[in-house]
């Protein structure tokens, strides 16, 4: 998220693609309505399904799932050919728009409404609207992301805004709302298989700071591999870990050294919203063992066949835990611990310790909380025996992650802008009075203890130390002869560098700041900004008003991307075959997170529309939360959606024999099904159904609800809508395709 939810507000146009912020963000949404009350924001939803957040739009527009590429490429087209675009921002701080330009040329209003089902009036209507209202913002979620084309999908948004000069502007950039209260920290913090904390990458040089950090030898940490090669590739994703588990079926081949995944341990993952649930329980079932920690009892547990080697362990709620939480706007808020743990639950740290213990690395995995830098660029340890949980958690991480500016981000700050949350202003986040000066929850970067973070990136009209900045060289000095580098005039207000420049080092800061340093500042100063505990390349930078990652141009182009530029490829199960063959899927890719991912070959193995003529969609409701685990187990909560439903135009139900309120079951091309009740809806169109992902304790027709532990069966369960999501995964990051599957549809 660039800007914030409270800088909505000052957006004159709000374009929302695959997301539904009414329902799935409630309280954020009142930005919305104020914009539109206060500033008269024009609301425009585009999305398969009339939602609630449709309700409230100026302009909607029903699209077919999967053709956001080509909607967004329409609009460009449109504001091309007008000369709406911000042809100095481009030229100034945007690499390749010129092949962005090519590509829209192709994509007429008629060509659009053909592939998207968006009359090409509508586009034209809507591209009017958010070309001619600015600043505009661009708001994504799940609904973008879940495709085989997720990424280009979320290339392909910025570079709308890009072209518009929104981005890096109070009331601009692209705002993706997170699924829950800390994902963007759970991200933050390395939780995926392809990046260490703070995105730094699984090359010799991350592990080896990483390794100086944590106060351990290099080497040690290399003996936890079979060898060293092992820490520079990517393990299993969460969307496919199964496939990496002996006597799963599958005829896709894995990379794991040989040797097969024997136990799986899940803390807080509702495993049963994740795609494949037929997959997902042959795992299960073939695991050594099975280690389920969760506040209520996971539905993985009663999923599984297996009788031997499950473990449930009672995990403590937030409320019975303290440390600081991440929202979806880059800012910290600390959580205080209200009530002790309930019984024999233990919070989540303490089930890891134990385990850490067992295994024989708990010193190992504790000691970098007993470290501080010191002003010589070196480490030494604190004077305590024993760390405090979580503030000494917290300032190892500020102490570490300097990627994207942790820095400042100590637990004695975080607490102070928790504690004083009323003197931050709710639309700005800047604060006043004793929090002058800072933003609510210091948005990272944070680049020091006094910087008072970010609120929106990108922004060159405010100082560095104010949170302006240009975007990040990340990508070399130039490409095939063409700068790569912000053109002269375009730099943060006050920058001592009035052009672009590359991200500054020990090598060259000298050179790049105009500065002479001391023999002492280059004795202790790390190779780069950001693995130098020193902080002194950062101090220089801000001294300068200049940004450590440099100053250059959003790359349009993306060389090392199988498509360099966004391209539209028809889902994997396309409803519209005469399209495949123009928009044909990616080749299949072998070794994608250690698992041969299909893409071409199963697109082209049929003509899937014959047998499964039916869009089907996927997504939130207002009282749940993600796999529901929690929500179904409170009986007032259960009691507004007591069922597992299905929303289905009446004519398509019609046609089908299937009655308001009668059972039917959905059928998905992978062979399996689910039986679900029928809600009529004029939301959906005649040729598409909707379901939410909140349910489960049902598997195919069958009632798995028996195998819940005496007393802990929730009050509402019902079918898996992932029993019957297609398969697909994104061509980079391997989510799961669950907002672009078919299915057929029958009367139970």
């Amino acid at each position: 998220m660039t800007n914030s939810l409270g800088d909505i507000q000052k957006s004159k146009a709000i374009i929302i693609f695959g997301s539904n912020p009414a329902v799935n963000h409630p309280v954020g949404f009142q930005h919305f309505l104020k914009a539109k009350e206060r500033n008269n924001a024009q609301i425009i939803v585009i999305d398969p399904r009339f939602t609630k957040t449709a309700a409230k739009a100026d302009i909607y527009a029903q699209i077919r799932p999967g053709t956001d590429i080509p909607f967004m490429y329409g609009m460009l087209n449109i504001i091309f050919k007008n000369g709406w675009e911000d042809k100095e921002y481009t030229d100034a701080r945007v690499f390749g728009m010129d092949k962005i330009r090519e590509e829209a040329a192709k994509w007429t209003p008629e060509v659009v409404a053909d592939v998207t089902g968006v009359p090409a009036e509508k586009l034209i209507q809507i591209t009017n609207i958010y070309a001619k209202n600015r600043p505009g913002t661009l708001i994504w979620a799940m609904g973008l992301t879940q495709h085989t084309i997720g990424t280009s999908n979320t290339r392909m948004a910025p570079i709308l805004q890009l072209a518009l000069g929104n981005m890096g502007k109070a009331g601009g950039g692209t705002n993706i709302l997170r699924g829950h209260d800390n994902v963007q920290g759970a991200t933050d913090m390395g939780c995926l298989s392809d990046s260490l904390p703070g995105y730094y990458g699984l090359a010799e040089g991350s592990w080896k700071y990483f390794a100086k950090q944590w106060g351990v030898d290099y080497e040690y940490l290399v003996a936890q591999f079979k060898d060293a090669s092992w820490m520079t590739k990517t393990g299993f994703s969460l969307a496919r870990w199964w496939a990496g588990v002996q006597n799963v079926k599958t005829d896709e081949k894995i990379e794991n050294a040989g040797t097969f995944l024997k136990a799986l341990i899940v803390m807080g993952n509702g495993i049963t919203s994740v795609a494949q649930q037929a997959k997902i329980k042959e795992g299960l079932d073939n695991l050594d063992l099975l280690v389920l920690a969760d506040p209520f009892v996971n539905e993985a547990a009663i999923l599984t066949d297996k009788k031997d080697n499950v473990f449930i362990l009672p995990a403590a709620t937030q409320f019975e835990t303290s440390g600081y939480v991440v929202a979806t706007n880059r800012s910290a808020q600390w959580r205080y611990k209200v009530v002790e743990p309930l019984y024999e639950s233990k919070p989540d740290q303490e089930i890891m310790f134990e385990l850490a213990k067992r295994l024989g690395f708990y010193e190992q995995y504790t000691k970098g909380m007993l470290m501080v830098e010191t002003p010589e660029g070196k480490l030494a340890m604190k004077d305590k025996k024993a760390f405090t949980w979580p503030e000494d958690a917290t300032d190892e991480i500020a102490r570490i992650i300097k990627t994207i500016g942790l820095t400042g981000w100590t637990a004695e700050r975080i607490k102070k802008h928790t504690d004083n949350w009323h003197m931050f202003d709710e639309v700005t986040g800047a604060g006043m009075g004793p929090m002058k000066g800072e933003f609510y929850g210091l948005p990272w970067p944070c680049w020091t203890k006094t910087h008072g973070g970010s609120p929106n990136l990108y922004d060159t009209s405010i100082p560095v130390s104010q949170g302006g900045m240009g975007f990040r060289n990340n990508f070399g000095l130039e490409k095939d002869g063409v700068n790569l580098l912000a053109e002269k005039g375009s730099f943060p207000k006050g920058s001592k560098i009035e052009t672009g420049h590359a991200e500054v080092t020990k090598a060259n800061i000298e050179a790049v700041l105009g500065i002479t340093l001391t023999e002492a500042e280059k004795a202790a100063m790390g190779a780069n900004w950001k693995v130098d505990n020193s902080n002194l390349i950062v101090q220089k930078c801000m001294e300068a008003g200049v940004c450590p990652y440099g100053n250059a141009k959003a790359r349009a182009i993306v060389w090392n991307f199988p498509d360099h530029i966004p391209m539209h490829r028809e889902p994997l199960h396309s409803p519209r075959t005469d399209l495949v063959a123009k928009y044909p899927a990616y080749a299949d890719k072998a070794n994608h997170f250690r698992v041969m991912t299909k893409y071409i070959s199963v697109q082209s193995a049929k003509d899937y529309a014959k047998e499964f003529p039916i869009n089907m969609v996927t997504g939130r409701l207002v009282t749940m939360n993600g796999a529901g685990i929690e929500n179904r187990a409170s009986k007032y909560i259960a009691a507004l959606t007591p069922e597992m439903f299905c929303n289905i135009h009446p004519d398509l139900a019609h046609t089908h024999g299937i009655k308001n309120g009668a059972m039917m079951w959905v059928h998905s091309p992978e062979g399996t099904k689910i039986k679900v009740k029928a809600k009529y809806s004029l939301s959906v169109l005649p040729d598409m159904v909707f379901m939410p992902f909140h349910f489960a304790g049902y598997f195919q027709g069958t009632d798995r609800t028996g195998n819940f532990p005496a007393g802990t069966k929730p009050y509402a369960s019902g079918e898996s809508v992932n029993t019957v999501t297609n398969y697909g995964y994104d061509i980079i990051t391997q989510i799961p395709e669950t907002k672009g599957g078919l299915c057929r549809i029958e009367k139970a």
